[in-house]
């Protein structure tokens, strides 16, 4: 084997296999071993003299986080799925007869940091009052061939984590281990999804999957990741959105369908973007984006109050209400709110003047959609901290958006702003297959003076629109966001277990 790439303790712990190896012990079992509690459950259950007969006989595994060694005998952290709690380990106890090889070389010598036992005891308080476990019995499962990072405690709060982003998202795994609290974000998220998920079926949604892989990238302006399907000799994208395939069910005669979708768009990362992100999308027959803005705004405080207990949370310091209803403001009065400038009657070179004298970068491939969505992102977004809807865009920027009923260049569509940035999108879905094919060519016509966010023609979906689509209403949320909410983070990365980085040197 090779040890050069190796640190010097890699190099110890390794050659600890040939002692391992000696002793005939192999240092990656495969037993059944009869977990029966946790650290949590331990600690939070067990009373003393109360109720010690129950804890009589508790079986644990984990890995060993930390050994003070007084001789004969010893203390050790034990850390599980649920959290830490403390060991005592006396060499006859788990050595009852003559040969002490498993305290005296097993336990005290080839055990490190990181390496994974179990243990077999009944639980006890000691004498500064904390709660631990009074080993009988120690099996060893898991040899750890590579150190953890050292995380420094004090009187059971830590004071040194490891903090360095490199390390954490790039090792998530070893993350988890030394900053446990790290797993508490992503069981928020997983109630997160199970809430949304409870409220769509309790309401008659009915769960789908659509396909990842497509031969048109449709659904949204986004540059999409591309790749080549041998079989058939031809390209094929990772889906940007799954909203055309949704809308193909309701044509179906489905009334309302939904699906937690992982989309892909080869664009720019930040704080806020991942080129991989997860979106929940579901489509209502019959319904509208006034409905749908009722809808939204139940879904989210229940969301809230089963992640955190209360329709409120905190982000960045600020204190932000999931408590129905939302604040509405129509694009164009917040433009005018933030910029004092009324675009409503301006045509695509009149605003692109506006953003120039606003010193917005503009490109000259970008239409009157684009140059006004610039206008509301550089101007308006970051000034909407409680969820506020943003309604009744410009026809230009939304090419698949049913056209207002009253109020002629505007669709129905709403946008949800929360902590300044977008976390859903909805409309009244356009339905009428002729104005759809037209909205189509105006984006190829985009798509030919250089935009490679603008929308393909999707012939399929124009002819399931042909069959005819019932009046719809249909929405996107961000699940991703909402974690970022709901769990207090600043950055996408942390509501990710595993985010995009730049391959390792």
């Amino acid at each position: 084997m090779n040890i050069a790439h190796l640190s010097e303790q890699e190099i110890i712990r390794r050659e600890k296999l040939k002692e391992f190896a000696q002793l005939g012990i192999d240092p990656f079992p495969a037993p059944l071993f009869p977990v029966n509690s946790n650290a949590a459950y331990i600690k939070a259950n067990y009373k003393g003299e109360e109720n010690k007969a129950d804890f009589a006989e508790v079986v644990l595994a984990g890995r060993v986080m930390s050994i003070r060694d007084m001789g004969k005998a010893s203390f050790a952290v034990l850390q599980d799925s649920t959290g830490k709690i403390q060991l005592y380990v006396k060499r006859d106890e788990i050595c009852p007869g003559e040969d002490k090889t498993l305290y005296d070389k097993v336990w005290k010598h080839l055990t490190d940091m990181g390496d994974i036992i179990g243990v077999k005891g009944y639980v006890f308080t000691t004498k500064t009052g904390e709660t631990s476990i009074h080993v009988r019995e120690l099996v060893f499962l898991t040899k750890s061939l590579k150190p953890l990072p050292v995380v420094k405690e004090k009187e059971g709060e830590t004071f040194d984590a490891v903090t360095d982003p490199e390390f954490r998202y790039r090792q998530r795994y070893a993350d988890l281990i030394v900053n446990p609290q790290v797993k508490e974000t992503f069981v928020k998220r997983s109630k997160l999804i199970n809430s949304m998920r409870e409220f769509l079926n309790s309401r008659g949604a009915i769960e789908v999957d659509t396909p990842v892989l497509q031969s048109i990238p449709g659904g949204a302006a986004a540059r999409p990741f591309t790749t080549h399907h041998n079989a058939l000799d031809i390209p094929m994208y990772l889906r940007i959105a799954n909203e055309l395939y949704l809308k193909r069910l309701i044509v179906g005669g489905f009334d309302w369908v939904y699906e937690f979708s992982r989309n892909f768009r080869n664009e720019g990362m930040d704080r806020t973007h991942n080129p991989e992100f997860t979106v929940l999308e579901f489509y209502t027959a019959y319904k509208d984006y006034l409905w749908m803005m009722e809808t939204t705004e139940q879904l989210l405080e229940k969301a809230a109050i089963d992640v955190n207990g209360d329709s409120t949370c905190e982000v960045d310091g600020k204190q932000i209400s999931f408590k129905a209803p939302f604040a509405r403001i129509t694009m164009y009065d917040a433009i005018k709110q933030y910029t004092g400038i009324d675009i409503s009657g301006m045509n695509e070179d009149q605003i692109r003047e506006v953003c120039k004298q606003q010193h917005i970068h503009v490109e000259p491939s970008m239409g009157k959609g684009k140059l006004i969505d610039e206008l509301f992102s550089e101007k308006c977004e970051h000034h909407f901290i409680q969820p506020t809807f943003i309604i009744d865009y410009p026809v230009e920027m939304s090419p698949l958006t049913k056209k207002h009923r009253s109020k002629p260049g505007l669709v129905e569509r709403f946008e949800l702003m929360v902590n300044g940035k977008e976390i859903a999108n909805a409309y009244s879905e356009l339905n009428d297959p002729i104005d759809q094919r037209a909205r189509f060519e105006e984006q190829v016509a985009l798509m030919e003076r250089g935009d490679d966010e603008a929308m393909f023609i999707d012939y399929d979906f124009l002819r399931a629109l042909e069959y005819g689509m019932p009046p719809t209403s249909g929405i996107g949320f961000g699940i991703d966001r909402i974690c970022m909410l709901l769990t207090g983070q600043s950055s996408i990365q942390d509501v990710l277990l595993f985010p995009m980085m730049r391959p390792e040197k």
